[in-house]
């Protein structure tokens, strides 16, 4: 417990010691007005470094030295609301030392001494809607993160302060193994099987009527934000001006590509209407098509992954005080990862690998295979240039949102679309299996959320989260009334009275604590969760399966499995036969979820 007269505004002072992580340090943003009290740890002159002070929104500190920890003595406020943030440089991370006016205890700290969180997160309520900025990736595999430390090769910081300033979420999945129905279950905040979205070639959008299934960006519409799409659009074969482009489901500001006309991805370098003539043939399959802005052809020549972070971060810039939502879907790390600029790949050591061409005498089918796992020359090093670039952007867009005052009101979500795709050299360590299939490695996904002074730097959510719980969440940080997520099969990650929130959330508490059962529904595959247990079923028959399992090389899997999730997360142990009863209970769970959803 903080002591009671820490609380007051008294002339004696409390004291609260606040442990700093590194010896060098810079107070940059201060709200309520704080005294320190430096007490020296004996060590030389030179050594001790200056904190020196600065003052934002007419909020002002004093100046004192800065060694191993300091000393809150007393606390007073130019206004009658107490705020409760101060945030310092500490060697190479932001560190933060929360005041808790308002709270009674202080998430299991020891009495009067605060534990500082990692870069960046405050402790600030911020007032009003806040932004909100949903960041989704491309088959980008569950290992393929530097933090893990699973693979020395992978460098991605950005995602790494993501995840240090927020939240991850470990148990977290998307609405099927492919991009199409997946990313209709994130727009919609539903499970897409409602409307017969099982796979590549079923109806994935939600349908027509927006009345009965709008979609987030819709929904927020109606709460005053502005809404931009930067990105690939894929929920099966769209036409310009159909309600599955975005400008047609909520989105006031656009840059997309249609996936959909071009096999599921969109060239990282080519969209003009010279280069799809230059490729003939070749267009569809390489995804060489112009882009649209709204309903209009936008012919641009350049790394994709550059351009949609600057239109990403310019709608930031040109949506001022106003509220915004913002959709960041990178086409990387979709195969074909060797379409890099020029300079990237001679920095990088990396040879040009060629497009498929017609003319070379290499039908498509077999170039394909040479294109992928295990025949890819430097594949696993193209993905991962894909990859760091990719991960550069989100890096500038933090940045951006720390240039402009707007991180500590903005909630970030960074999700990919599918498991990774091992044909592409992604890896989902320790995760069994890949994009395709229901296996984990093809439904469980990175899944972070960062938002200042609401969800607590460093932390981790273990319930089952799904895809689905983005489209409420954004609704309740929005500030909107719970009847308008009521129709979503997705519940709120954070508290749905934000208003009342006290500070920085650790865990979820009883009321967002996750799912009690996930469904996955493709035809020819199906499983579901509940709890650690596992159990799903695949048509080892299925013309799907056999297509999967050669052309892709996806190992799909065959019959009726049963896991126990918490002593075998990779799925190596079917208990189906050991646990009957285990396996009825959840065959009946799942059979009353399809009654339910109308399969």
């Amino acid at each position: 417990m903080v002591p009671r007269s820490f609380f007051r505004r008294a002339s004696s002072p409390a004291t609260l010691t606040v442990v700093l992580p590194g010896p060098s340090c810079v107070i940059s943003d201060l709200l309520p007005s704080l005294v320190f009290d430096h007490r020296r740890t004996e060590r030389s002159a030179a050594s001790r470094p200056t904190l020196t002070s600065s003052a934002l929104r007419g909020w002002s500190i004093g100046q004192a030295c800065c060694g191993s920890t300091l000393r809150i003595l007393s606390l007073r406020s130019e206004s009658a609301r107490l705020c409760n943030s101060a945030v310092a440089w500490a060697g190479s991370q932001w560190v933060v030392a929360n005041v808790p006016i308002l709270r009674k205890s202080w998430a299991g700290a020891r009495p009067g001494t605060v534990s500082v969180p990692p870069r960046g997160v405050q402790s600030v309520v911020p007032e009003g809607p806040a932004n909100i900025i949903v960041i989704l990736s491309d088959d980008h595999g569950y290992a393929d993160r530097s933090a893990l430390g699973i693979h020395p090769d992978v460098q991605t910081p950005g995602l790494d302060r993501l995840a240090a300033e927020g939240m991850t979420c470990t148990d977290a999945y998307v609405t099927a193994p492919i991009c199409s129905p997946s990313r209709a279950g994130i727009i919609s905040g539903r499970y897409q099987q409602r409307w017969g979205g099982l796979w590549f070639d079923s109806a994935s959008f939600p349908p027509d009527d927006p009345d009965r299934a709008p979609t987030i960006a819709e929904a927020l519409q109606q709460q005053g934000y502005r809404t931009g799409y930067f990105g690939k659009v894929h929920y099966g074969s769209e036409d310009v001006g159909d309600r599955a482009c975005p400008p047609h489901h909520g989105f006031d500001q656009t840059l997309y590509g249609l996936a959909g006309q071009s096999l599921g991805r969109l060239n990282y370098l080519h969209h003009s209407r010279s280069a799809q003539q230059d490729y003939g043939e070749a267009a569809v399959p390489m995804a060489v098509q112009p882009l649209l802005q709204g309903d209009d052809a936008y012919e641009y020549e350049g790394f994709l992954t550059e351009e949609l972070g600057r239109r990403a971060r310019d709608f930031i810039t040109e949506a001022g005080d106003d509220p915004y939502f913002c959709m960041l879907a990178f086409n990387a790390v979709h195969n074909f990862c060797w379409q890099l600029p020029a300079d990237e790949l001679e920095r990088r050591g990396l040879p040009a690998y060629r497009d498929w061409d017609p003319d070379s005498g290499t039908g498509y089918g077999e170039w394909y295979d040479d294109a992928i796992v295990p025949n890819l020359p430097h594949g696993r090093e193209y993905y991962l240039a894909q990859l760091e670039l990719m991960d550069r952007e989100i890096g500038r867009l933090l940045d951006h949102l720390d240039r402009t005052g707007q991180a500590e009101n903005t909630m970030i979500i960074y999700l990919t679309d599918n498991g990774g795709s091992t044909c592409n050299f992604g890896d989902n360590t320790p995760l069994r299996g890949t994009k395709y299939t229901v296996w984990e490695g093809g439904i469980r996904v990175p899944f972070l959320v960062r938002w200042p002074g609401r969800v607590a730097a460093g932390s981790t959510h273990s319930g089952l989260v799904s895809s689905m719980d983005i489209y409420p969440t954004a609704l309740a940080a929005a500030g909107a009334d719970p009847s308008t997520w009521q129709h979503c099969d997705g519940n709120p990650l954070l508290p749905t009275d934000l208003s009342a929130a006290e500070g920085a959330i650790a865990q979820p508490d009883a009321d967002n604590s996750g799912h009690e059962a996930l469904h996955w529904e493709c035809g020819f595959q199906w499983a579901v969760r509940s709890g650690d247990w596992k159990l799903s079923w695949v048509d080892a028959d299925s013309t799907n399966v056999q297509h999967l399992a050669s052309y892709e090389h996806a190992p799909m899997g065959a019959g009726l499995r049963l896991t126990d999730l918490a002593s075998d997360p990779s799925e190596q142990n079917d208990l189906a036969a050991e646990r009957p009863e285990r396996v009825d209970q959840l065959r009946t769970l799942h059979e009353e979820w399809r009654t339910e959803v109308g399969l």
